[in-house]
């Protein structure tokens, strides 16, 4: 079973940074991908950035050029750098792991248990 427990949320003024860490309790290479999602009150989850296991990485429109996925192998964890962060980015912050199987065809999907970001002044 795997699991992946974030952590790094908060409350934060507008401008203001945070970074949030998802630790996978095995190798993170044996996933395909992995991501950072976010789900606002009344809103659905919707995919904040991802990155794949060649290190590949691609944003939401709205957090381009404000936030960095990364990863450390070393430390199976993966990262989300946010910067200049805004109101409309409070949210439940999820990581998520995507494991592909039967060629490819299936995948199968680990969530973490999500923290909580709050951009207020």
């Amino acid at each position: 079973q795997v699991q992946l427990v974030e952590s790094g949320g908060g409350s934060v003024q507008p401008g203001g940074s945070l970074r949030l860490s998802c630790a996978a309790s095995r190798s993170i290479f044996t996933f395909n991908v992995m991501g950072w999602y976010r789900q606002a009150p009344g809103k659905q989850r919707e995919l904040v950035a991802a990155i794949g296991s060649g290190g590949d990485t691609n944003y939401v429109d709205s957090v381009k050029g404000r936030f960095t996925v990364s990863r450390d192998s070393a430390k199976n964890t993966m990262y989300l750098q946010m910067t200049s962060l805004k109101p409309e980015d409070t949210a439940v912050y999820y990581c998520n792991a995507g494991l592909n199987y039967n060629g490819g065809s299936s995948r199968r999907d680990y969530w973490g248990q999500g923290t909580q970001v709050t951009v207020s002044s």
